[in-house]
């Protein structure tokens, strides 16, 4: 569904029926009774998706909204979502939705410079012809990581369960504090698009995956013990190479992992995550599970470090990663 907005504007009108496709034409009300739903299920799903509350005459809803909540309310009846996490696929869909619009949006400003926010009919007419073009690679990239996910679920021995052995890892800029003072907002996009695409192109090269990023750093997964160590060492080796990046911080950690709506959770991560926060600036700490199952590889080799004093985690041991050699 569409996200209603705070305070109706005439200025936003023209923009928004580009975006969403037609002009509003319903109220709260109106848009739950269309759809088959009590008006209390709605708001609770606007509300799962981030979208701001609206008055209760306000006209801020279209078609769309309409065809949009029949179509989850179809999916939760025919148990393809269960009833009991409908708020949350909704909350998920909406944050992974809202950050890609908050990207658009950006290359929308940089490309009109000023006249984004004070020439609505230009900005109208520019989003009209990129719109359908970004519509469309969306829709490819969404099938493509559908078709690599469900390839690889399938290869799974238990495919069912939310559970499984994997390694996580976290790779952190040193020193991003600094950086964010010290450093112009242009300058600081660059470094961090710089990091994103570098730390996404040697994940991905070593079969591994990139969980989300949070300003100075990356979460990412992998199948392997092996997997893991190689995209750690060359994310450090490739940062060393470039004048404009920090040196990393990396820890990983090996486990039972929980895979929920595009996320991980458990001890696993939380581990991965402590020894990020006590490694040392170019260096890749691994803890006791992933340590021995990279233990007597040709490749690597692994520098005992001894009990590690990490808030919450009592007797945590950690193992410097090192190349073979």
């Amino acid at each position: 569904m569409s996200g209603p907005r705070d305070r109706p504007t005439a200025r936003g009108d023209e923009m928004e029926k580009t975006i969403l496709g037609s002009a509003p034409r319903y109220t709260k009300d109106q848009v739950a009774e269309a759809a088959g739903v009590p008006v209390q299920r709605a708001e609770q799903l606007w509300q799962a998706m981030g979208f701001a509350h609206v008055d209760d005459d306000a006209v801020v809803f279209t078609d769309a909204d309409v065809a949009a909540l029949r179509s989850l309310v179809e999916l939760v009846s025919a148990e393809v979502i269960p009833p009991e996490l409908e708020s949350a696929v909704a909350r998920s869909l909406a944050q992974t939705m809202s950050r890609l619009a908050e990207w658009q949006v950006g290359i929308f400003k940089s490309l009109l410079g000023d006249q984004f926010a004070v020439d609505v009919e230009t900005t109208a007419q520019v989003a009209s012809v990129i719109l359908p073009v970004m519509e469309q690679m969306q829709d490819y990239v969404w099938r493509r990581h559908l078709a690599a996910t469900a390839s690889r679920e399938l290869a799974e021995r238990d495919p069912g369960a939310d559970e499984r052995l994997q390694v996580i890892g976290f790779a952190d800029l040193v020193g991003y504090t600094r950086l964010i003072r010290d450093f112009t907002e242009l300058e600081l996009a660059r470094l961090i698009d710089g990091f994103e695409s570098l730390a996404g192109g040697v994940v991905a090269e070593n079969h591994g995956r990139v969980i989300k990023t949070v300003g100075d750093e990356v979460l990412f997964v992998a199948d392997t013990a092996a997997d893991a160590a190689e995209i750690a060492l060359t994310l450090n080796e490739e940062i060393a190479k470039n004048d404009l990046l920090p040196p990393l911080r990396i820890g990983l950690a090996q486990g039972q992992v929980l895979a929920r709506f595009g996320d991980v959770y458990g001890s696993t991560v939380n581990i991965a995550s402590r020894l990020t926060s006590v490694a040392r600036p170019a260096s890749a700490l691994v803890d006791r599970e992933l340590a021995a199952s990279l233990r007597g590889h040709p490749d690597y080799r692994l520098i005992p470090l001894g009990p590690t004093k990490v808030q919450g985690f009592r007797g945590l041991h950690a193992w410097a990663l090192r190349r073979a050699g």
